[in-house]
């Protein structure tokens, strides 16, 4: 930037911003492209670990909200509550899901998303 000001330079500096804006476009494609590829793969094992006609909801919200509590399943899933209970259950014992604050009083626990979020994270 000194130099665009120093000398005028604008040309080098807009090739260097378009440089950085595309490996950063680059990088996003890529990121999203594995989202697609892990909520296909997901498709299949959430069907065969939760043995439920509400596995691809279930699946659906938790690619929406990767972090969430009971209640937020309950009321924007629309998936029954005792059958969200169990799913939550289910995917806990099966480790996609990770308690990141337990249940306190009236205020249910936290839940993560964890393959999304690994995901995400890198």
């Amino acid at each position: 930037m000194r130099e665009v000001s120093a000398s005028g330079a604008w040309e080098d500096w807009i090739i260097f911003f378009l440089e950085a804006l595309e490996a950063q476009a680059n990088a996003n494609l890529k990121i999203a492209e594995e989202i697609r590829q892990l909520y296909e793969g997901l498709k299949i094992r959430f069907r065969d670990v939760l043995s439920s006609k509400w596995s691809t909801t279930a699946l659906d919200f938790l690619f929406t909200r990767p972090v969430f509590r009971n209640t937020t399943f309950l009321s924007k899933s629309g998936i029954p509550a005792p059958t969200a209970y169990g799913l939550v259950k289910t995917l806990l014992d099966d480790g996609m899901l990770k308690t990141v604050q337990m249940s306190s009083g009236r205020r249910p626990a936290l839940y993560s998303f964890e393959p999304l979020l690994v995901l995400v994270r890198s």
